[in-house]
């Protein structure tokens, strides 16, 4: 009788037998790649790049063109000056990597000397970089970077992965230009080409003393009616192009002249888990500790925020102009002077959706809230909790009424408590009809405000944030749909009447702990 030979039989067969359906071995089919040694400390005798004989400038590693899978490799212990700029790309299969080699007990360090960038990816894409030391003090206050990707008229560059750098001591200037000054630079230039980034991962590293910005993003592309008049469209010609597929996570970032982190021009980002601690600290100019302008769909949640420097903004977050349906959630903010959220546009911009729920703030201040002037539309605040003590607020929202176009403001702050255990503060700067307060509660806190529903009994607040047994807070809120569906301690939402604040849960018995 004849055998059939399916589709799966003959799969099996194939991998047994180390080949591919079009006949080609495994490793044809996934490159492996070459390897390639740098050791700045080594002696300058035939270098060739092996191991034997690393290559001994950077000179010599930007002269080499790799391709998918080779791997570029510096020596920990040593360090190179100069810009990293290599050329060639690696594919989705077998990324091009850049990291370190060797049991040093010290990293491998890249000084840029002053140079404009230490690290330059132009014009790649499927990088992965990491492992490094990135520094960049000398000849402070000129525009420089630790690392910058940059496309010019490129279209779209994949798969980069940013990861387990420790980058410090980056001296620039304190500019917001399409360079800019940053320890991590995501850049899209050009005039002809629509360009972005499509998948690109910043996670696991270490940026401290940075002026001005620690990770930052710019785009040429970026053109649409949401924007207004923000940006010359002389400098910025492009119709907006989003990167997508973008995630930074679990950096940690401190001691920062200007912003933390900046998003712009980005469709479905991701900010989470992240340390910023300390920003806002040597800039004149207005920064935040993480923001977003002309973004659509941003989420920035489990981030922990601090250290706001001055009250020139110097808030832990920031929805700016043209930022669409940004979702701060289940992030701490404390301790900054400037407060706890900017909803910011100008300059005939809008800024549209923006939600801020069960997040923690304690000790911020200024102002907890601050608006700019200009649109700001369908903007909910809710079941966030506020603790106040050794700084108070001298606002609870601030807003700047500066044009008639504040009379557009949309601005519901529900199912908040607000705890102070200082005096004065907590006034409203500028009302306008479209804020909305209901179901608050408020307690240390003498002041003139309309909240229906709302209560000003003591909410048995814990150091830890949750309420206490027997608090008048518990299964007090206003119902709101699409929550979210948890607390800021990870608690499910059930049906019914919520708590007020960020927690969720029942009361808690056990005396607090101090």
């Amino acid at each position: 009788m004849r055998h059939r030979v399916t589709a799966a039989t003959l799969a099996a067969l194939t991998a047994a037998a180390g080949l591919t359906v079009a006949g080609q071995s495994a490793a044809q089919a996934a490159p492996t790649g070459r390897t390639f040694h740098v050791d700045c400390t080594a002696a300058p005798v035939g270098a060739t790049g092996s191991k034997q004989h690393p290559w001994t400038t950077l000179a010599e590693a930007n002269a080499h063109t790799y391709g998918p899978g080779d791997r570029l490799l510096f020596k920990r212990g040593a360090t190179c000056s100069g810009t990293l700029a290599p050329k060639g790309t690696g594919s989705a299969r077998a990324p091009f990597t850049i990291a370190d080699y060797g049991n040093g007990p010290a990293r491998a360090e890249l000084d840029g000397a002053g140079a404009h960038d230490v690290v330059l990816l132009s014009n790649m894409q499927y990088v992965h970089l990491k492992a490094l030391e990135i520094t960049n003090a000398d000849n402070p206050g000129s525009e420089r970077n630790g690392v910058r990707l940059r496309l010019t008229d490129y279209g779209t560059a994949r798969g980069f992965d940013i990861s387990g750098l420790y980058i410090h001591d980056v001296r620039g200037g304190d500019y917001k230009t399409v360079s800019g000054s940053s320890a991590i630079h995501i850049a899209v230039e050009g005039r002809t080409k629509a360009s972005r980034y499509d998948g690109l991962d910043i996670g696991h590293n270490r940026i401290e003393d940075v002026d001005r910005e620690g990770i930052y993003f710019k785009s040429t592309f970026s053109k649409r009616d949401l924007v207004g008049q923000q940006q010359d469209p002389n400098v910025y010609p492009g119709e907006w192009t989003p990167s997508t597929g973008v995630r930074i996570h679990h950096n940690t970032l401190k001691s920062l002249a200007g912003d933390g982190m900046k998003l712009d021009t980005t469709s479905g980002a991701r900010v989470d888990h992240n340390r910023v601690d300390g920003f806002q600290l040597r800039s004149p100019s207005a920064n935040a500790g993480i923001w977003t302008f002309n973004t659509d769909d941003t989420t920035v949640e489990y981030n922990e925020v601090s250290g706001g420097g001055n009250t020139h903004d110097g808030m832990s977050f920031d929805a700016d102009g043209a930022s669409q349906n940004t979702v701060f959630q289940y992030n701490y903010s404390h301790d900054n002077k400037g407060g706890f959220l900017l909803i910011c546009p100008y300059s005939g911009a809008k800024t549209i959706g923006t939600v801020a729920r069960y997040n923690v703030s304690r000790n911020d201040g200024a102002r907890l809230i601050q608006n700019c002037w200009g649109p700001i539309l369908g903007t909910e605040i809710y079941n966030n909790t506020f603790h106040n003590k050794e700084r108070i607020p001298g606002y609870l929202v601030q807003d700047d009424a500066g044009s008639p176009a504040t009379t557009q403001h949309e601005l519901s702050i529900r199912n908040n408590i607000f705890v102070s255990e200082g005096t004065g503060g907590y006034a409203f700067k500028n009302p306008t009809p479209g804020l909305s307060f209901d179901h608050n509660a408020f307690y240390g806190i003498d002041m003139t405000r309309p909240d229906p529903g709302g209560i000003t009994a003591d909410p048995k607040l814990r150091p830890d944030f949750r309420l206490g047994a027997g608090s008048p807070a518990l299964a007090a809120g206003a119902v709101i749909e699409n929550n979210g569906g948890k607390d800021y301690f990870g608690n499910e939402l059930k049906p019914g009447a919520p708590n007020i604040g960020a927690y969720a849960g029942r009361g808690v018995r056990q005396p607090p702990t101090r």
